[in-house]
């Protein structure tokens, strides 16, 4: 079967002669993107001006990785659910061997002491961001082989804790402190939806929280950082600077903000304005009103995301629940740490927030993420491609059918 024949194949994108995707939280989505685009544009204003001597500089690369991130979700809609689940393993393998790629010198680089990229020409892939996207697609695939031994054997609760704490040991290498947590807290919870009993699963949980307390307890900067975090105005000028322009930023928006693009935290005193915290400049420039509208766009979109997880499994569609529901995770998590950190109710750590910050790989994943959310819906709604998969010789007389059609 040829590709043209693949993407004439049913799809949300031709079915019955029409688009046939889930509006609302595709709105959603897209709203979100809207207001990152914007708030890109004003918090990077000066620093690109400065750096590149253009003001619109990170504003135009953002446009570029929207577009990106448009067409690989566009072409993920046409991938049947049963596809992913039948090369979940080659993903994860996939995962492993680019996160092993970026700690090598010279292919991974180096930004502000941290090794988390691989240059491609004049743009930069973070492999986190696809591993913890593999990782909740391979860990789907093995709950609904293995769900029986999963519920009632410590032995098939270990094999995805290990996975996901050997991934979680690549990623505090690079380190991405981040991406760890948002990771290892959404295969947890995948694992309980699943139904592990608690009971099995604690002695499996203290040596998970004893192996991270022994790599990163014993670090002096993290506890310098976690004392930071407790009381940020105790070294405002030191270690805890970045945390209380990000509140000065806050406390400057009041109720109704300064208005769109007039900043001033933005004028060199928030590190890292326009990426890990444009939600403090977004709450200065838009005040409470303006923070507390992009929060409920989030909150629409996590609930709509575990809705369309829990109508999958409804339907006894569990391979696409399942990866609905870490999807769901993923972007919870994320946006709970990045308002966490920007707000002070949690430490310093770099995390995108979805949609919304500076970042080609956050967003070119979040949008094939939002892609997979709107193929499962609409396979859920159409009962075709289900989980029980199609074989190939289905597909191949599919598209014969396609082909005769003609």
């Amino acid at each position: 079967m040829s590709i043209f024949d693949a993407l004439a194949l049913p799809s949300p994108w031709r079915h019955n002669n029409q688009v046939d995707i889930d509006f609302p939280l595709l709105a959603a989505c897209a709203l979100l993107m809207g207001i990152g685009l914007v708030m890109i544009a004003s918090a990077s204003s000066a620093v690109a001006d400065t750096n590149t001597g253009n003001t619109f500089y990170y504003f135009i690369r953002h446009m570029i990785y929207i577009v990106i991130a448009l067409i690989a979700g566009g072409f993920t809609l046409f991938i049947p659910m049963s596809t992913w689940q039948r090369y979940s393993g080659w993903l994860l393998v996939l995962a492993f061997v680019v996160l092993l790629l970026v700690l090598i010198p010279g292919i991974g680089r180096e930004v502000n002491g941290s090794r988390r990229w691989i240059g491609v020409g004049i743009f930069n892939i973070q492999p986190s961001e696809l591993a913890k996207l593999f990782m909740v697609i391979f860990l789907a695939g093995f709950l609904v082989r293995r769900k029986a031994e999963v519920k009632q054997r410590l032995r098939g609760l270990a094999k995805p804790l290990m996975l996901a704490i050997l991934m979680g040991v690549l990623l505090i290498k690079e380190p991405d402190y981040g991406a760890a947590v948002v990771m290892l807290g959404s295969v947890i919870v995948m694992l309980y939806l699943a139904g592990v009993r608690l009971i099995l699963s604690l002695p499996l949980l203290g040596i998970l929280l004893a192996l991270l307390f022994s790599i990163v307890g014993l670090q002096e900067y993290h506890i310098a950082r976690f004392m930071t975090f407790i009381n940020p105005w105790e070294d405002q000028y030191g270690t805890g600077y970045q945390l209380t322009q990000a509140l000065i930023a806050f406390g400057r928006g009041e109720w109704f903000g300064l208005g769109l693009g007039n900043s001033i935290q933005k004028q060199f005193f928030l590190p890292e304005a326009h990426t890990d915290f444009v939600f403090s400049v977004l709450a200065e420039e838009l005040g409470m009103l303006g923070a507390l509208a992009t929060l409920a766009l989030f909150a629409f979109v996590s609930v709509r995301a575990l809705m369309i997880g829990a109508w999958a499994e409804q339907a006894k569609q569990y391979y696409s629940a399942y990866v609905a529901y870490g999807l769901a995770l993923l972007w919870i998590a994320q946006v709970v740490i990045n308002l966490g950190v920007n707000t002070g109710l949690l430490p310093t750590k770099g995390l995108t927030l979805p949609f919304i910050s500076y970042g080609g790989s956050s967003l070119v994943v979040c949008c094939i993420s939002l892609a997979i959310l709107l193929r499962i819906e609409w396979e859920r709604r159409t009962h075709l491609l289900s989980a029980n998969a199609m074989s190939k010789a289905q597909i191949a007389a599919m598209a014969k059918g396609v082909r005769d059609a003609r």
